[in-house]
């Protein structure tokens, strides 16, 4: 794990929002916000590549800088040689100790992936569900853990004013020629329109 940004903190408890981040969204700012009333710190963890996605549109670097340009929320951001929790969770117990509490900051739909994805074996998900919790907000509906994952996995509250927003929905918006400005963080809009326009 390579820090972009990085508080000077050692916390108990540390969220973890990984994503794509192409372009942040007013969405991602709620997940950190309502995250923050759960953990000690939020650490944005940007991948080098995704494990269900294809690398496109703003670079690496370029989503960095847009992370590290958004002031209204206080987080550290990361890069990850990976893009599975998995391998993350690992990686922040080497930079944070091994006895910092995870919890993964996600929406109904990367956490039914966490949860239901074939994994080539049985039991995945469960051994990864020991290493790390999940904090789940509402995305298009709620998520029903399964019964035996309910004291790993929980329920995060935040506003329901961006739930159906996406990254790809910004970037459609831009080609379609349709208002999209106010569905990025304000600090971010000129460099999202130059990266995507």
């Amino acid at each position: 794990m390579e820090f972009y940004l990085k508080k000077l903190r050692k916390p108990r408890r540390l969220g973890v929002l990984a994503g794509t981040f192409n372009p942040p969204t007013r969405a991602h700012l709620e997940l950190v916000h309502g995250a923050g009333f759960h953990v000690d710190e939020i650490l944005c963890v940007v991948p080098r590549s995704f494990p269900h996605k294809e690398y496109f549109g703003a670079t690496l670097a370029e989503r960095l800088e847009m992370l590290g340009s958004i002031e209204e929320l206080d987080y550290s951001i990361a890069i990850s040689d990976s893009g599975l929790f998995v391998d993350i969770a690992n990686e922040c117990r080497e930079h944070y100790g091994a006895g910092v509490q995870l919890y993964f900051v996600c929406g109904r739909d990367a956490a039914e992936r966490v949860v239901g994805w074939n994994y080539g074996r049985p039991g995945v998900a469960e051994e990864m569900l020991k290493e790390f919790e999940l904090l789940v907000a509402a995305r298009q509906g709620e998520f029903a853990p399964p019964a035996q994952f309910r004291d790993r996995i929980h329920r995060l509250e935040v506003p329901g004013r961006y739930d159906a927003l996406s990254s790809t929905e910004v970037r459609e918006r831009i080609v379609r020629g349709e208002p999209w400005e106010h569905l990025v963080p304000a600090r971010i809009v000129e460099r999202v329109r130059a990266i995507y326009s």
